[in-house]
This record gives structure tokens, sequence and C-alpha cells, in this order.
């Protein structure tokens, strides 16, 4: 079967790498299909045997593509739509497989070139308008939730990653057995073409090596974004209460702009902390990986949300316990057998990750049943099984 996958994101990149695009492409080309993936013109090529893939122009006046909705997204998904009109009027495409609002015009273009069509929902995108403050225009957010359900309702599979979208997906599609929840759930090293490799590469001279941190501290590791809905604004203050009370504690904070890390090691400055901080600003994927594997803690201070972060799956899997709020994000997935789950607040913060310090037998079983809980339910077997269902029901 021959496949078109249409991402409308920059692929690949190493401030924001699209981890669902890649993997559903490489396990889905793993499973015999030919795959040409259509994407932005930003990005570093990766090596996926039978795949092939094909960019759009990259304007020099849009600069770097930002995560959510934008007036530079619309110009380049409007590239998008005529390239991808131009490569199904010349091939014949068994399957197109529909990442984000690229479904509005493959829903559309549907009938004239009689595919099937996976509708690939990483969140709703009528929410999106209102969670990234792009507009507060009934008629737009109105429009983009019509369409949405268009899609849903005209699609033959429909893939969602966590149970908050698998909810509101059934909620609209006519038949649900053609949706399939497919959690981003695998993190293996991601395959760069060895000129992207060099090219991609972050200067990380100034930070510190993992096996240089401090020996005999118990190092709590939180790495990922520091938007502000990740919670740094409940860790830090958390931290100075943990500090107070086990002194040998180091916090290190893996990830954020420039900005964003000045922003946060004020705040670290103003609760009186800031020798026991350690900020490294954006690493590679790679060098995040080995800080994590030095932690005591993981910690994941998300204040709230929806959708399931991929993280959480490669944490349930690395071995080491787990200090996350008790928010939707992390609830789908996340019980107090597998993690310390804890209140999004300062205090309640310190009290979990305290607890977990001076328990090392409860370390050690929270921790187990994690990697047993991923083995059993987001291993790669699992997700290559749920994928093999979907492509078999399209045939």
């Amino acid at each position: 079967m021959r496949a078109l996958v249409v991402a409308p994101q920059p692929f690949f990149t190493p401030r924001g790498t699209p981890f669902s695009v890649y993997y559903r492409t490489l396990v889905a080309s793993e499973l015999g299909l030919k795959i040409d993936l259509l994407t932005y013109g930003e990005g570093m090529d990766v090596d996926i045997p039978g795949v092939r893939i094909i960019r759009i122009p990259h304007p020099r006046i849009l600069r770097n593509v930002k995560v959510g909705p934008s007036y530079s997204k619309l110009l380049l998904d409007i590239l998008l739509f005529f390239r991808a009109v131009a490569l199904m009027a010349s091939e014949k495409y068994d399957i197109v497989h529909a990442h984000e609002e690229a479904v509005f015009f493959c829903e559309f273009l549907k009938p004239f070139f009689g595919y099937k069509l996976i509708y690939d929902m990483h969140s709703s995108l009528s929410q999106q308008l209102t969670n990234f403050q792009f507009t507060s225009s009934q008629v737009l957010i109105g429009l983009f939730s019509l369409l949405e359900k268009r899609a849903l309702r005209h699609a033959d599979a429909v893939i969602t990653i966590c149970p908050d979208l698998a909810e509101q997906a059934c909620s609209v599609m006519r038949n649900c057995t053609k949706h399939f929840l497919i959690e981003n759930s695998i993190f293996e090293p991601v395959r760069l073409s060895s000129a992207s490799s060099q090219k991609g590469k972050l200067a990380e001279d100034q930070v510190p090596d993992p096996e240089s941190l401090p020996a005999g501290r118990a190092l709590l590791v939180y790495a990922g974004t520091l938007e502000p809905y990740q919670g740094l604004d409940i860790l830090i203050p958390a931290f100075q209460i943990v500090q107070a009370e086990e002194p040998r504690a180091l916090l290190l904070i893996v990830g954020g702009t420039p900005p964003q890390v000045a922003y946060y090691q004020s705040l670290a400055e103003r609760c009186g902390i800031s020798e026991h901080v350690l900020f490294t600003g954006r690493v590679s994927p790679e060098l995040a990986k080995r800080y994590c594997a030095k932690a005591t803690l993981l910690l994941s201070p998300r204040s709230g949300g929806s959708n399931t972060p991929l993280k959480i799956y490669e944490q349930l899997a690395s071995g080491i316990p787990l200090v996350a709020t008790r928010v939707h994000s992390h609830t789908q997935v996340l019980t107090d057998e597998v993690a310390f789950l804890v209140d999004p607040e300062p205090e309640d913060m310190a009290q979990g990750i305290l607890t977990a310090l001076r328990s090392h037998d409860s370390r050690k079983r929270i921790a187990e049943k994690a990697q047993c809980l991923y083995q059993m339910k987001y291993s790669r077997p699992v997700y290559v099984g749920k994928l093999k269902r979907l492509l078999e029901s399209l045939r």
C-alpha cells in the first residue's frame, strides 16, 4: 500500500521535535507501507527506510515556526495544500494520513482522489485557538469546531493520543469502531541523516556534564519546556521547602529558552535557593536523557492541561520514581501506584518530594510498578500492534 503523510509542522528541529509524526511514520514503514511524507521546509531530514520526505518552500521572512496556531502556519498550510494536490494528481495513494489541521483540506480532497483518510488528532484544534490566545472570535472558533467535527465524521480512521481526546472524538464520530487510541509512548533515538545530524547539533559546551554533577546529593530533575503551564512556578517554591529540610537535595532544570531560564533563575534567587538550583537551558534529547538517568527523582509539576505529555511514558519506563501533579494530563495515565501524585501547590509538591526522598522502599516499589505498567500498556510492541490493527481495518 502507498500512503501520503501530511504533517503541518517543522520536521525535524532540535528545539521542538514532532515525535508523533516520526514514530507513526517509522512504524508504518516497518509494517510495509511505502510512504511520502509532506511537511514544512524547516527542519532536518531523518532516515526512515521506504519514506520519501517532501518539503514545501520555507520563506525566509517566516523564520522559525512556533508551536500552536499562527499566521505563519496559515501561509505554510496554503502551500502545503497546493503541494498535496499536485502529489495526489501525479501519484495514486491508497491512504492519506493527515496530522492536525491538514485533515481539513485532506477531507475536502478525499472524494476527488478516492483514498482512505486517517485523521491523527493530537489536540482539539478549536481549543488550541483559545489555549494559545490566538483569537477570541467565536466565529473563527466555531468554524474550526465545525471543520473538526466534519473530519471526525468522514475519516476512515481516527487516532487520538490520550483518553480525554478519545472521549471527545467518540462523542462526535458516527462509528467509534474507527477510533484508535495510540499514545505517543515510544521514544527510541531518532535517526537523523548524517548531514542533518551535524547541522542540527546544539551548542552544549557551557552546560554541566552529567558525570560532573555533585556526588552525594539527592538529584531532582525536571526536563522539558519552561512554558507557564509546566508548573515551574510551583516547583521552585516547593524546592525552597524541600531544601530547608533536606540540604543534600539539588534541583536540576533541563530545558528552556534564555529568557525563560533568566526568569526562573530570578525566581530561585528570590526564594534564596539559587546555589542549589542548576539550569541547563535547551539541550539535545540525548543529553537530557543522560541527566534524567542520574536522577534520584524525576519531576513533572504541570499545572493543568488535558493531553498527556510524551515524557510521562519515558519516565514510567525509566526505573526512576516520579513525583507528578494530580492534574488531568497526568492522571489519565498515572495513579498513586506508579507515581508520587501531589496537588499542584508548592506545599503539597514539597511534601511529596520529601516523602519520596525519605523512603527508599516506596521509591523502589513505585518505580517497579511504573515499569510494569509501561511494558503492559505502552511499550513498543503494544504501539506497533495498535497501528497494525488500524492499517488492517483499512484494507
